[in-house]
């Protein structure tokens, strides 16, 4: 059965310009420019132009352009990458395939990003970054991280694969650090047809680094400096997301008006916790995740309701079966864990309409509602039988 609401409508996205789309998908066609090319050099420019840096290097998606930034700034084998465990997998996964290990810093309860009072004590003499991650389309607290990693001469790669136009005091998601990384997956704020990446940067010579890591370590055709990926962003893609960087701030600007209306029909809804938007940045709202106890229940009862919701995400990346090597317990980050417990994503998506919402309201509180009446009488139940004994 199909949800009355669903959790992503790209179909619904993509529909008022799908002749755009196709005749653009016809000039990479007509062009046969599919690797690299001019249609990836025109987005890089807008993009590093959106992002208000010099620089944007495409390439093949999220993951690469995380690793490509770590393995251009120098890291590898046996060093240590600081970031946190609130994130999806591919920000622990790029710091492995250099070779490092990931180190975990627990997070904010309010942000759910990097708590940077937790920083500095992860700082070993084996530390050559730092990678907070933009989650859920809110920036991290960048300042008092920028000024602890300054302080020890560690450089700071954003990642910003859920935060494509995120602000922190008036600066873009991306600008802040030594890199910025982005995703293009195609339900993010700026989704490809298919995969896709960009790194952006300030920084001329990581630039190049760049541009030769993920062309076979080549910066002209069978001449190669180093070992390098293939990772090039392909031509369909520059074209499609030169197209839709047009309408990512009018998207942006409509995701923060259902994540407003959500807040104000949500926030006085007992057992349930509303995003919290930091007073020094401007969240865009990739995701609208709000939190509540038993989810699971929540998240089952809204789904046989109509209501398509996500997780994001269920396991932290600390407890993963693939890091148990690290050594790491339940309970050594207990807000990313108490997060992951309790997270729920609401449908968000720009061409949500009023009515959607207001479904999406109305089954939120009365399925919330529910399950913390069911709540009550388990505990009331329980309390009588202890007391019986």
């Amino acid at each position: 059965m199909n949800p009355q609401v669903p959790f992503l409508d790209l179909k619904a996205h993509h529909a008022p310009r799908r002749a755009e789309f196709l005749a653009a998908i016809g000039e990479v066609i007509d062009s046969g420019a599919f690797a690299g090319g001019p249609f990836v050099a025109k987005f890089e420019q807008d993009f590093a132009a959106f992002c208000d840096t010099p620089f944007a290097i495409g390439v093949g998606n999220g993951t690469d352009a995380i690793w490509l930034a770590l393995l251009a700034l120098g890291v590898g084998p046996g060093d240590e990458v600081i970031t946190v465990p609130n994130t999806f997998m591919a920000t622990a996964e790029a710091i492995s395939y250099c070779g490092a290990f990931p180190v975990f810093v627990d997070i904010d309860p309010q942000t759910y990003t990097m708590n940077p009072a937790q920083l500095e004590a992860a700082i070993s003499n084996r530390t050559r970054a730092i990678v907070p991650v933009h989650l859920f389309g809110q920036m991290a607290d960048m300042d008092p991280i920028l000024e602890i990693a300054n302080r020890h001469g560690i450089p700071v790669v954003e990642d910003a694969c859920q935060a494509h136009g995120a602000e922190y005091n008036g600066r873009k998601a991306g600008s802040l650090g030594a890199a910025g990384c982005f995703s293009f997956y195609p339900g993010k704020n700026l989704g490809a047809f298919g995969e896709g990446g960009a790194v952006v940067t300030s920084n001329e010579d990581l630039k190049q680094k760049i541009q030769a890591l993920r062309d076979h370590g080549q910066s002209r055709k069978y001449h190669h400096s180093m070992i390098g990926w293939n990772a090039r962003m392909d031509g369909i893609q520059g074209a499609v997301l030169r197209l839709k960087l047009e309408q990512l701030a009018e998207n942006n600007d409509r995701r923060r008006a259902h994540a407003r209306a959500y807040t104000q029909a949500l926030s006085s809804v007992n057992g349930l916790i509303t995003p919290h938007e930091a007073a020094y940045g401007r969240h865009v709202y990739h995701l609208y995740v709000i939190r509540v106890a038993e989810r699971d229940r929540v998240l089952a009862d809204l789904s046989d309701r109509g209501v398509q919701c996500g997780i994001h995400y269920p396991i932290p990346v600390h407890l993963q079966e693939a890091y148990q090597s690290l050594g790491f317990q339940r309970g050594s980050m207990p807000v990313a864990e108490r997060c992951a417990e309790e997270s729920l994503s609401l449908p968000m998506f720009p061409e949500l309409t009023e009515e959607q919402i207001d479904l999406v309201v109305r089954e939120v509180r009365n399925c919330v509602g529910r399950t913390c009446a069911s709540a009550r009488r388990t505990a009331a139940t329980v309390a009588t039988a202890c007391a019986s004994r």
